[in-house]
């Protein structure tokens, strides 16, 4: 008799156990009002916007363009573009290089390429590229700052992922912070990323063929990574304001105050 008591006992603390977590579950879901929710789903769609241009910006190899000369009495004319893991350089016609345009270019013209991956990431060897050498330090580290920017921005879109499916308000404000931090990081990958190109142009080769003239010019890539980070640190902004109580923009806005309360 005794047996059965405690077992009936031990179904019934299971039971209010199970019934408090649900009542728990459903109370943090109710604290996340329908207005809240869409406000963090608006704020989504716009970090998404920065990470799909992050992933973008960091997988293409259009960062930045070298161009030679066009007037070097050839029908062709060499160019090249390079990124955070991969080099081409291209032999274009300079009969479909655009007129009135003093150099070979863009990059984005069809013709003869060559591309490679930089060896810095793996044997450790610099890369050559038009009798200029790579600073493989400098490149390394705008490599390695750039995908741990696209790494806390994966750990921010599952904060705010918990958030909108657990109700898990607490992980907004990480959320935020960890945008804000990736568009950070992608904005000093840039940097980074800008000062190995004027390392590889000043570091010439002395060794023959002599070194040819070159230009460089800024390519979509680094583009889509500057908008990113810049949309990012927007989008962390906006989260921010989201955790924030509702009596500070009462005293601005009496009738805003009074309906979030």
């Amino acid at each position: 008799m005794m047996m059965w008591s405690n077992f009936f006992m031990h179904e019934e603390d299971r039971r209010l156990g199970a019934v408090g977590r649900r009542r728990a579950h459903g109370a943090r879901k109710a604290s996340m009002t329908p207005e809240n929710d869409g406000k963090i789903k608006l704020a989504l769609l716009l970090t998404s916007v920065g990470a799909t241009l992050a992933v973008l910006a960091v997988g293409t190899e259009f960062w930045v363009e070298l161009n030679t000369y066009r007037d070097n009495g050839s029908a062709v004319c060499d160019a090249a573009h390079l990124g955070l893991w991969k080099m081409c350089t291209k032999r274009l016609w300079q009969a479909d290089v655009p007129a009135g345009r003093d150099t070979c270019g863009p990059a984005e013209l069809p013709g003869e390429a060559n591309c490679t991956y930089f060896k810095f990431f793996t044997t450790g060897e610099d890369a050559h590229i038009f009798q200029r050498t790579t600073k493989k330090e400098v490149n390394l580290a705008a490599a390695v700052i750039a995908v741990l920017g696209l790494a806390v921005m994966a750990l921010g879109c599952l904060c705010i992922i918990m958030v909108l499916s657990k109700g898990a308000e607490f992980l907004l404000r990480v959320g935020a912070i960890c945008f804000g931090l990736s568009g950070l990081l992608l904005l000093v990958s840039l940097e980074v990323f800008r000062h190995s190109v004027q390392a590889l142009l000043q570091r010439v080769s002395p060794e023959p063929p002599p070194s040819p003239a070159l230009t460089y010019e800024y390519s979509w890539s680094l583009g889509c990574g500057l908008g990113a980070g810049l949309v990012l640190i927007l989008g962390s902004g906006f989260f921010l304001l989201l955790t924030l109580p509702p009596w500070p923009w009462g005293s601005l806005c009496p009738k805003w105050g009074h309906r979030a309360t």
